[in-house]
């Protein structure tokens, strides 16, 4: 008798990406949809989205990011988990205060 297919994972939590400044003149877009279960995953495909425009990889790797209005910081991305109608915000560094 053939194995049984386990449950389908679900599909992974959906939300927005929201760009600022230099990031979003590398994006060409204020925001976009994601579809990722972590950070991490969410940003490999912004990645491969925008891989059109190497700019955009240059400028992550200068940026900090909000997760539903809390700081990432330096907690490993692959850790920070994200939530259905979620939002991240990706913040470049910027001069002044």
């Amino acid at each position: 008798m053939p194995a049984q297919p386990g449950p389908a994972e679900p599909e992974p939590p959906a939300g927005t990406i929201r760009y600022w400044a230099a990031a979003k003149a590398a994006a060409g877009t204020a925001e976009e949809p994601y579809a990722a279960r972590t950070l991490a995953d969410a940003l490999v495909a912004a990645r491969r989205a925008h891989e059109a425009a190497p700019e955009f990889a240059r400028v992550l790797t200068r940026c900090s990011f909000l997760v539903n209005g809390d700081p990432v910081g330096t907690r490993d991305h692959s850790t920070v988990r994200l939530t259905e109608g979620g939002t991240v915000e990706v913040l470049p560094p910027f001069a002044g205060g």
